[in-house]
């Protein structure tokens, strides 16, 4: 038995050590010349990178899988005909964002800029989404943020945009974590206005930090110290908000119901089967998601109360899916990256599918230097916006003097405003450039929500009692992670 032990000791010390000579000086394939090497010019690269999974997130691999409706759709909206497609790996959220996270974003928002309180309040989630004209929801309205009971449950009354700003400010804050832990960068409590650490200011040479304890080394400058890059991997991509096709992959969770490669059952719901309740010896009766469950009832019958919760719930008050993914159904209905079009799935890109487009750059003044605003983060100039390219729903254009020639007018871009009907007769569209996607379901819809193929929209400026958001992030490289 010890000698098996001396011998799984050295070759785990063999490959271990193998894993670290990429970093070493090694030859370049096409040159000869070293990598890592002070007397080459110090050419760096990382040759054993692998992503590292960031906080809160679960790896999901990507594959195909057929989208769209499951079941009859009884709206008759005809948006979400099932078609094939494929997703590349990525991360996801293990719950929806809690109310903790949000009161920490609020707090450092606070910290940070106190001489900029309009920054504070427009991160506020809007509490009177919990008023009702014919309803006692006030204690809901006073105390579902804030107080220490709803800490677990989800954030609600967050707009679309909210929620974009506060996965920009989760990437930052976790990149800055990283660098300080990593002792890159010393820590500052006391950041404030313009010099403030954001990842896109940092990398660009634009946040003047101090350097911690253990700064990386510039080979080829006689060890004098440097700022990390994108070439290194320490940093994180960006958390971000899940695309359509991303989140409806990771809800419906199909890794379970596979043969080799042949997908054997298709999911109405997150799990196997039919119906909402568990089917399990053990649980057996039990509801498996937050939803109504019934005309006027909302959480049983009290002594047997099933699923229990009036409202909202704790993130993790039901069981994941194969995924690990909690409240894919039910809970809070979550909002997607994506644009809002009826059409979306007759028009999109088989891989990767997106609908909203934008490309950008980071914005220079006349001296090509770039430029910040007053909370450090770097401005952007749009290149490109794809929102309304090959949207093609003709049928619902209000001008048909518009419409003289279909193709023609499917190329030239007719606006947004003049293609989809508007609400109540003015000049307000229904369907915009603003209007975002939310799937999911939630405490106060019926079970036909509760699909992953089923979608509807709101305005991204707008929010509820009953929207909320989980981030997602992107897997560089390859698809297995570390």
């Amino acid at each position: 038995m010890k000698l098996n032990a001396v011998i799984l000791l050295s070759v785990s010390l063999l490959v271990a050590s193998c894993n670290l000579l990429p970093t070493k000086k090694s030859g370049s394939s096409t040159t000869g010349w070293n990598y890592n090497d002070p007397k080459n010019g110090g050419f760096e690269y990382n040759a054993n990178y692998s992503q590292e999974t960031g906080p809160g997130l679960v790896y999901v691999q990507g594959g195909t899988f057929p989208m769209g409706r499951v079941e009859q759709d009884v709206i008759f909206d005809y948006n979400n005909s099932p078609r094939r497609v494929t997703v590349a790996s990525f991360y996801m959220d293990e719950t929806e964002v809690r109310n903790i996270d949000w009161r920490e974003y609020l707090y450092w928002l606070q910290r940070v800029y106190p001489n900029n309180p309009e920054v504070y309040k427009a991160a506020l989630p809007d509490t009177l989404v919990w008023r009702n004209e014919m309803a006692y929801n006030e204690p809901y309205l006073e105390n579902y943020l804030r107080h220490a009971a709803y800490s677990e449950y989800p954030v609600v009354g967050v707009s679309w945009e909210q929620a974009n700003n506060y996965c920009k400010w989760r990437t930052n804050r976790v990149n800055e974590r990283i660098l300080v832990n990593d002792r890159i960068l010393a820590e500052d409590t006391k950041q404030s206005g313009q010099n403030t650490f954001t990842s896109d200011s940092y990398l660009n040479g634009l946040y003047n930090g101090t350097d911690g304890k253990r700064p990386l080394k510039n080979l080829g400058k006689d060890g004098a110290t440097r700022r990390t890059s994108m070439s290194d991997g320490i940093v994180l991509p960006r958390y971000r908000l899940p695309t359509e096709a991303e989140w409806e992959y990771a809800a419906v969770a199909l890794i379970g119901n596979t043969d080799e490669e042949v997908i054997t059952d298709r999911r109405i719901y997150p799990w196997n089967g039919s119906h909402i309740r568990s089917t399990d010896k053990q649980t057996r009766g039990l509801f498996k998601a937050n939803s109504v469950r019934g005309r006027g009832d909302y959480m049983g019958v009290a002594g047997t109360l099933n699923d229990g919760f009036e409202i909202t719930a704790p993130v993790k008050s039901f069981e994941p899916n194969d995924l690990g993914l909690y409240c894919m159904a039910g809970n809070v209905n979550e909002w997607v990256q994506d644009v809002y079009r009826p059409t979306s799935f007759q028009e999109f890109n088989e891989f990767q599918p997106l609908r909203g487009s934008v490309y950008t750059n980071f914005k220079k003044d006349s001296a090509g230097n770039f430029v910040r605003n007053q909370y450090g983060e770097m401005l952007k100039d749009t290149v490109a916006n794809f929102t309304n390219f090959k949207d093609g729903d003709y049928q619902s254009n209000i001008e048909e003097s518009l419409w003289k020639n279909k193709d023609d007018s499917i190329k030239s871009g007719i606006s947004t405003n003049a293609m989809y009907p508007s609400l109540k007769g003015n000049y307000v569209p229904r369907i915009s450039d603003h209007t975002r996607v939310y799937k999911g379901g939630s405490w106060k819809d019926r079970p036909y929500w509760l699909g992953p193929g089923t979608r509807r929209y709101m305005d991204e400026r707008k929010s509820t009692n009953d929207i909320g958001f989980r981030c997602a992030m992107t897997k560089l490289g390859d698809s297995e992670p570390k």
